[in-house]
């Protein structure tokens, strides 16, 4: 039991928590700006997955001829995927009306079939990409080194928060999402408005899988998500659709990753509770907040 605490305390489960926060983070800070506009993006796991196949499988392809450029134009590459996939999601429930929650599960269960469809066909397997040559660098001394993406989203945060509140499209954003109607009388383009949040909200979470991918690992593997996109949602509403609550809420399931990786090279428990711990401590995460105040057009076409 010492030696399991002793663990908790060192540099290496520090590593591990950060790497377990950094997806979370990047891909709830996604649905923040597209939740807070309105549009409810329960598409997020779908965007992940995306990201991590176009960030891998463009470093791969491109590892010959840039080199350690190739992880750079990966990254790019999950961006724009994603963002193009989240624009799927936005033209279906914006300008076609339709359930948001049903067009999300529908690109959930797109990121369930294509990816096999696309590593078949490439490499000739379902499940895995080759491994690259160059995935993106670590920065950082000693233990403590990260991929770009570690940094990028601490300073998502900080930069999310200062467009929330201290800028007009920030307003415009919120107003969207509270009352759409009242900013439309106002001359706001709440239409703009939506397609925008939601397709940065498929940027962030294509970065989040290209971190996953590349940034974390060498390669694209099938369930490497392993349900962050629903946990990152799960967070959102913990965080009560706030920057920093939204921080606070990734520390913390993230901490519980961590532990449950922690936690799975001892014998203390058994490896199944250890598995399901993360998601049990989301589904009570849940339970608790139930009264969590969404914005209020959230998941309400326009009119």
């Amino acid at each position: 039991m010492n030696d399991f605490f002793t663990a908790l305390l060192s540099t290496s489960f520090l590593v591990i928590f950060i790497r377990s926060t950094t997806p979370l983070l990047l891909t709830a800070l996604g649905g923040l700006y597209s939740e807070r506009s309105g549009v409810v993006n329960i598409a997020l796991e779908g965007l992940i997955i995306f990201g991590a196949l176009a960030g891998a499988v463009t470093t791969k392809q491109l590892d010959p001829v840039l080199g350690a450029l190739a992880p750079w134009v990966g990254w790019l590459a999950g961006i724009l995927v994603g963002g193009f996939i989240a624009w799927i999601h936005a033209v279906l429930s914006i300008k076609y009306r339709a359930d948001q929650v049903i067009s999300g599960t529908a690109i959930n269960l797109l990121a369930v079939g294509v990816p096999p469809v696309v590593l078949q066909a490439m490499y000739g397997s379902s499940t895995d990409s080759p491994p690259v040559a160059h995935p993106l660098p670590l920065w950082g001394a000693g233990e403590l080194k990260f991929s770009p993406p570690v940094y990028a989203a601490l300073l998502l945060v900080a930069l999310t928060w200062y467009v929330m509140y201290r800028t007009p499209y920030g307003l415009r954003l919120r107003a969207s999402g509270e009352h759409p109607a009242a900013a439309a009388s106002m001359g706001i383009n709440v239409r703009f408005i939506r397609y925008s949040a939601v397709i940065l909200s498929g940027m962030l979470a294509g970065t989040a899988g290209v971190f996953l991918s590349t940034g974390n690992l060498d390669a694209y593997s099938r369930n490497m998500s392993a349900g962050a996109g629903f946990i990152a949602l799960a967070a959102l509403i913990f965080g009560q659709w706030k920057p920093l609550g939204v921080l606070a809420a990734t520390m913390l399931f993230g901490f519980l990753q961590a532990l449950a990786i922690q936690l799975g090279g001892s014998n203390l428990f058994p490896s199944s509770w250890v598995q399901a711990l993360p998601y049990l401590i989301t589904i009570l995460a849940l339970a608790f907040t139930g009264r969590s105040k969404a914005p209020r057009a959230a998941g309400r076409p326009l009119d």
